[in-house]
């Protein structure tokens, strides 16, 4: 059975059947499931971290990158959604060196978001899907990087990211963006896969503007794996 974390499975609040079927059907019950709300982000954000960091076969440049945009995107439920809570999904396929990662939200969507910035106020749903990822859009509460970042981690070690909201998602795969009509979404989800066996360059994946190798390195390494990493 799947594994659920936080809360039991039966009280998830969204349409958690949808999103493993959709996205996690051919991982069979082997995924972990997490809700979180301000008070427990951070412990999230550490125990799904953790447990990867154990996994010494992947590749530490992509973990360094990943933490740090996986945070943000849990961070943008809080602060964009005008929800209160989010659930994340993930599965990790050691075979095949490939991490899954979603992070879901109800709540009011990407062009609504967008939206509240006056100068996006106009901004059809496929349009704010593709703006979203790009640098320093944003609908006044934060700086408009988390998904930015998280497109050129993608760029760099993905196999798959997508975005979708409302009725549309927008998909980038082999560094070809795309958007398509899917079914309705209330809210926003955010889905990514990657390499776990490629080196990368991390602070590429911020455009150097943090040192996301140390604040990983500081939080999940001992001082005897800095030792061995260096």
């Amino acid at each position: 059975m799947y594994l659920c974390i936080v809360i039991d499975c039966n009280t998830v609040y969204m349409n958690l059947s949808t999103l493993i079927k959709n996205y996690f059907a051919s991982k069979g019950d082997d995924v972990t499931i997490d809700v979180f709300d301000e008070k427990n982000i951070y412990d999230v954000y550490q125990r799904v971290v953790g447990v990867l960091t154990q996994h010494i076969e992947i590749e530490t440049t992509v973990l360094q990158a990943m933490g740090y945009c996986f945070y943000e995107i849990l961070d943008n439920v809080l602060t964009h959604s005008g929800k209160e809570l989010g659930t994340v999904i993930t599965h990790y396929d050691a075979a095949n060196h490939i991490l899954s990662f979603l992070v879901a939200d109800d709540g009011i969507g990407v062009r609504a978001s967008l939206a509240e910035n006056k100068e996006y106020a106009d901004v059809t749903e496929v349009e704010s899907l593709k703006m979203c990822i790009k640098d320093a859009i944003t609908d006044g509460k934060g700086m408009g990087f988390g998904l930015y970042s998280t497109s050129l981690l993608a760029r760099d070690a993905g196999l798959r990211f997508e975005v979708r909201s409302g009725n549309n998602t927008l998909l980038v795969q082999n560094g070809v963006e795309s958007t398509t009509e899917s079914d309705f979404w209330q809210g926003t989800i955010v889905y990514l896969q990657l390499h776990t066996n490629r080196e990368i360059d991390p602070a590429e994946v911020v455009a150097n503007r943090t040192n996301v190798a140390g604040q990983y390195n500081d939080t999940f390494l001992t001082d005897n794996e800095l030792e061995e990493l260096w």
